[in-house]
């Protein structure tokens, strides 16, 4: 109905000022009789509404239908009532949601051609590395650790990328199981112990191994080896340590990450979940590309995990990974 008054809004300001204009004309002429006049203005204005309830009744589906939000672009084809102008906009529509619908399916086959063409890439990038690591450890020291630390940064840049594409197809790269959450922790100390050696910053555990969670093995083993590599990343040359524990209380489990490095600006410390967002530390810590916690707080988020962050500058962060569905095996 508002829509309606408002279209027709000029329609019936423009009439009475017609009305009001022969009504004065016919006076300044010295037309005296007022009620012949009063009845044709009302006669004329009968007639306006007796158009204005038809044009109301015939075309209430058409004005009830633009004033509803679309709820999905199917509902948006809905078929209008009879009547040129409902028949055009339909046809209009129409017309607009197939451009639309091929747009997206082009966009879908070049985002999906770029997908795996960057999969395939470092897939294909990992099998030289191997060969320059073996290769490496025929050499003596020290070219053979440094040829070795730089195989292993180009790696982890390799599996940033290939998560980060992975991430736009989540829901089919993913398998939710129980996972002792411990021995996805040692794994990950496991895997990152030359970077512990070769800054001088070594792993403290204190982990409740009765505890399973419902998440995604190799995501959740991303998302903590990020939050490892970042806290040895900005421990070196601060702090000797690294404190990963793994415990429940208030009816959650959750995995903390604690370094005693340089910490995080409180200014910076909204930002750090954001793409590309390095901050202040990023422009003393040239490796830092700003991307691991962004796909780490992506992948948690749709693992219905989640990650929360406190920091002090100069003395260190504590990251956790908070699971909701977890249970005891000791309680069981």
């Amino acid at each position: 109905m508002n829509l309606f008054f408002r279209e027709h809004i000029a329609l019936i300001i423009v009439q009475l000022i017609q009305f009001g204009m022969i009504f004065l004309v016919y006076w300044l002429d010295g037309y005296r009789h007022i009620k012949p006049a009063l009845y044709g203005c009302f006669l004329a204005l009968f007639f306006l509404g007796v158009y204005l309830v038809y044009r109301y009744v015939t075309h209430r589906a058409y004005y009830s239908r633009l004033s509803r939000p679309v709820e999905s672009m199917d509902n948006s084809l809905q078929k209008l009532e009879e009547g040129a102008i409902p028949q055009a906009l339909h046809t209009l529509l129409v017309s607009q949601y197939r451009h639309y619908e091929s747009r997206v399916r082009e966009m879908d086959r070049q985002q999906n051609d770029h997908l795996t063409f960057m999969n395939q890439w470092v897939h294909q990038m990992k099998t030289p590395l191997s060969v320059i690591e073996l290769t490496a450890q025929q050499m003596d020291e020290p070219e053979s650790s440094s040829i070795r630390e730089e195989t292993e940064r180009m790696r982890e840049g390799l599996d940033t990328v290939l998560y980060m594409a992975r991430l736009r197809t989540f829901e089919q790269d993913f398998y939710i199981k129980s996972i002792r959450v411990s021995e996805v922790i040692e794994d990950v100390i496991r895997e990152n112990k030359r970077l512990f050696i070769r800054n001088g910053v070594y792993p403290k555990t204190d982990l409740d191994r009765a505890i399973v969670a419902e998440s995604d093995e190799k995501w959740l083993f991303f998302i903590l080896q990020q939050l490892v590599q970042n806290a040895v990343k900005y421990s070196t040359g601060k702090g000797n340590e690294v404190r990963i524990s793994l415990t429940s209380r208030s009816q959650k489990a959750m995995i903390e990450v604690t370094d005693f490095g340089v910490g995080i600006p409180k200014t910076d410390l909204k930002r750090v979940f954001d793409p590309f967002f390095t901050g202040e530390n990023g422009r003393h810590f040239r490796e830092s590309t700003g991307m691991g916690l962004y796909i780490a707080s992506e992948a948690a988020a749709r693992l219905d995990h989640r990650l929360e962050i406190q920091s002090e500058p100069g003395k260190g962060t504590t990251v956790r990974i908070v699971f909701d569905s977890w249970r005891n095996l000791t309680s069981l």
